[in-house]
Formats: C-alpha cells, structure tokens, sequence
C-alpha cells in the first residue's frame, strides 16, 4: 500500500509542477525547443543534459508524461526550505558528490527495471562556466548498460533567465547496444561517458554555429 500511496502521491505532484511549468514558467522563462521532439512515454529512460540552475529541471518534463525521478546532492535533503520540500515530494534520489553511494544506484535501478524516468545531470554540480561541459561523473551509462535503457540528451545554450528566451536541443537517443549483456570494464565505461560529453557539446557548437549564437560568458569579478 505504502508503494501505492507514494507513486499516486508522486503523479499527483508531478501534474502539478506540469501545470506551473506550462502556465507560469513558459511565460516567466520563456524557451524554443529544437531538435527530437519525441514522447517518450514507454519503457525505461535515462536524460541528461548540461546543468545551469536548478531551473533545469523544468526541461526534462517535456521529454515524457512520465514523473521523473531526478538525482539530486544529498545535501538538498538536509537544506530545508523550498528545494528541501522538491526533493522530497518529487521522490528524488539523493547522491553524494563523489558517487560513491551503493544507494543512489539501487534504487536507480529499480525505477529503471520498473519503467520509470530518471534524470541525471553528469557534470555533478552547476557549470558556471557558460562554456564546454565539465567532466562527467560515471553512472549514466552505467546504468543504461545495466538496464538497457536509451539515454536522450538535452543541451541549454544559454541559462534560463528572466524573460529571456532560452534555447534547448533535444538529441537522438544514445544507445550502447554493444556492451548490453557484457561485463563492461571500468575504461569502456569512461569511453562511453565521454561519448556523452562529445555528444551534447557537439550539439551546442552545431546550434550557435547554425544561428550565429553568441553565447553568455562568465562575467568576471
């Protein structure tokens, strides 16, 4: 019952933060998507994308119907206040920043044996940079290798900003169909984290090259 309770309470809350997401933050922070438009409603699904703010959240939402069971920092837990009520009631899975947790993985994939969406941001913290993704964290392919899950990658030019529109690219899922089944090692798995990493800067640069896009640099102090 307890399981029950908690995915209807999940559902309930996501339709919700679907309708402030349509009503309020598209006219708040407005953004084009460009790319895969596609829904992905069934089976297992990983997302990535590039991580800015905690505004980045809303852009997954678009990806499925789905809840969406985002990974988050273990602190966020411990912090209260709003962002300590999301990750609560949005049924996230707390991490530690080293991803050393046994825990972050097993209930990761048990969502994923189960159908459900997960969210992951691999740069493991806020790129302040505006530039290149920072090095990926492992998990994402580990996880997709294990489960057998398609990974969709989502990339934010620009961060969300008021009443400035925002472009996000959606690419075609990332599939490593050749280690499904296989004792993968530690290196291949590296291989495959940075083909994720190529992967969505590949689709920044083509897009600010495509539109003659200036990105937003980081101001210095």
């Amino acid at each position: 019952m307890k399981n029950k309770d908690a995915k209807k309470s999940m559902n309930f809350m996501f339709k919700l933060i679907r309708f402030a997401e349509k009503y309020f933050f598209r006219w708040f922070c407005p953004y084009k998507l460009y790319g895969n438009t596609t829904k992905y409603n069934d089976g297992s699904l990983i997302i990535i994308g590039n991580h800015y703010s905690y505004l980045d959240v809303a852009f997954p939402l678009r990806i499925t119907d789905k809840p969406v069971y985002f990974i988050a920092k273990q602190e966020l837990w411990d912090k209260g206040g709003f962002l300590g009520w999301f990750v609560k009631k949005c049924q996230c899975i707390p991490a530690k920043r080293d991803g050393s947790d046994v825990a972050t993985v097993k209930q990761s994939l048990k969502v994923l044996k189960e159908g459900g969406v997960i969210n992951i941001f691999p740069e493991g913290t806020r790129n302040k940079g505006y530039g290149e993704l920072l090095p990926f964290h492992g998990g994402a392919a580990a996880l997709s290798i294990k489960t057998r899950t398609p990974i969709v990658p989502i990339i934010k030019i620009t961060p969300v900003r008021l009443f400035k529109r925002t472009c996000v690219i959606i690419g075609d899922p990332i599939e490593f169909r050749q280690y499904y089944g296989k004792k993968v090692t530690k290196e291949e798995l590296e291989k495959c984290d940075e083909k994720m990493r190529e992967a969505l800067n590949n689709m920044r640069l083509s897009f600010i090259e495509k539109y003659n896009i200036k990105p937003v640099k980081k101001k210095s102090k």
